[in-house]
């Protein structure tokens, strides 16, 4: 028999707002047993629809439907399946893309990249985690990968009261593959690197700055050097910047790959590189800003703006007239309202006329539902120096 969970009002109305996550605080009443899959009543005992239930968690539930319905392996596999059928629409030029997007695709806590032949997992909750069987086999049946990966080392799933782990769970998956963005190809370290192992959100951004790229660029924070990569098709020269000698030398590995001899990979602190290049009084027609995270928590939201308006006011600094400036945040808590602000007061400061050529995001295989601002966290802006 299904356990049962009652919300309090506030959580009823937050699911019927079209929000899937209710929090500690707006559980009525709760099952001793551990975590799974229950149903949701609200507080006059009807049925909301049956949720993720973690225990352990600040977020005790995730909602995974609204019906009152059996969730078991052919459910599953249609949800797979759905989300596997959106991508296919959206005729992706890269062989490495998201396939789930969690909350984004109505599939709460799991994230399925698809890299080539093989599949890398992530179940980032414990109610998930106590479906693993059912889900990794509709992941199997829908996409038919030579191999499966469960990156299980997010530090979220700390939260859940979960191990972290990387395992693999089906097939044999190679410690790294060839992926193509593009005309671009580049290595993913699969077990190692960032996310599932590489920034597939920024995939149609890396596209877009290939096409605009001219003259003398500038790539800062560059990583494993996508940006840069892209850029260098169409510009004359690239600098790309990153502190992590590591991923320099996968960047440098991409470069071999694609034949690329005309980008300087640089060692240094972002922040000492931008003032240093100022002050030399050098120019750049494009720039690419592409931070981690400056704000992982909301008390570290007025550090992380004061740091995005340096890095930000230099870059503008560094435009050469009619140069373009693509800068991004990857902060949840920094909202596209409050980045433009900042943009705003940086473009004030720098005594430039600045043109918003475009908002960006990130691409559409990472869908973003109004309702759940969650899943919308890459915000971006395509900038000019009109002067």
């Amino acid at each position: 028999m299904t356990e049962r969970v009652t919300v309090t009002p506030r959580g009823a109305a937050r699911l019927r707002g079209g929000h899937p996550w209710v929090y500690r605080s707006d559980i009525d009443s709760e099952p001793d047993s551990g975590a799974g899959i229950v149903r949701v009543t609200d507080p006059r005992g009807r049925a909301m629809g049956r949720a993720l239930w973690s225990p352990a968690s600040e977020i005790r539930l995730r909602l995974l439907t609204h019906e009152d319905e059996d969730i078991d392996a052919a459910w599953w596999r249609a949800r797979v399946a759905a989300a596997a059928e959106r991508r296919l629409a959206l005729d992706i030029d890269a062989t490495a893309y998201r396939v789930v997007h969690a909350e984004g695709d109505g599939l709460p806590s799991l994230i399925v990249d698809r890299y080539g032949d093989f599949a890398v997992v992530q179940l980032l909750s414990a109610g998930l985690e106590s479906a693993r069987e059912a889900v990794l086999a509709a992941i199997e049946g829908v996409l038919g990968p030579k191999g499966v990966l469960l990156r299980n080392d997010a530090s979220v799933r700390k939260h859940e009261a979960l191990p972290l782990e990387v395992v693999e769970v089906a097939g044999t998956v190679p410690e790294a593959i060839e992926v193509r963005e593009g005309s671009v190809a580049y290595s993913v370290a699969l077990r190692t690197g960032q996310k599932t192992g590489a920034f597939l959100d920024q995939r149609t951004n890396h596209l877009l700055m290939g096409e605009l790229a001219r003259g003398s660029a500038l790539d800062v924070f560059t990583y494993h050097g996508l940006f840069a990569l892209h850029m260098a098709r169409g510009a004359s020269s690239v600098r790309a910047v990153d502190s992590s000698a590591p991923a320099l030398e996968v960047a440098r590995g991409n470069a071999g790959l694609n034949d690329c001899g005309n980008v300087e990979w640089l060692e240094g602190n972002a922040f000492d590189v931008l003032r240093d290049l100022q002050s030399s009084g050098e120019q750049f027609e494009t720039i690419v800003l592409d931070p981690p995270a400056f704000a992982k928590r909301k008390d570290a939201l007025p550090r992380a703006l004061a740091g995005y308006k340096e890095i930000n006011l230099r870059a503008m600094r560094l435009l050469a007239p009619g140069g373009l400036l693509l800068t991004c945040s990857c902060s949840f808590h920094v909202s596209r309202a409050l980045f433009m602000d900042m943009l705003q007061a940086a473009a004030a400061d720098s005594g430039r006329r600045i043109v918003l050529e475009r908002p960006v995001g990130q691409s559409p295989d990472h869908p973003q539902v109004l309702t759940i601002p969650e899943t919308s966290y890459l915000k971006g802006a395509l900038l000019r120096a009109a002067d």
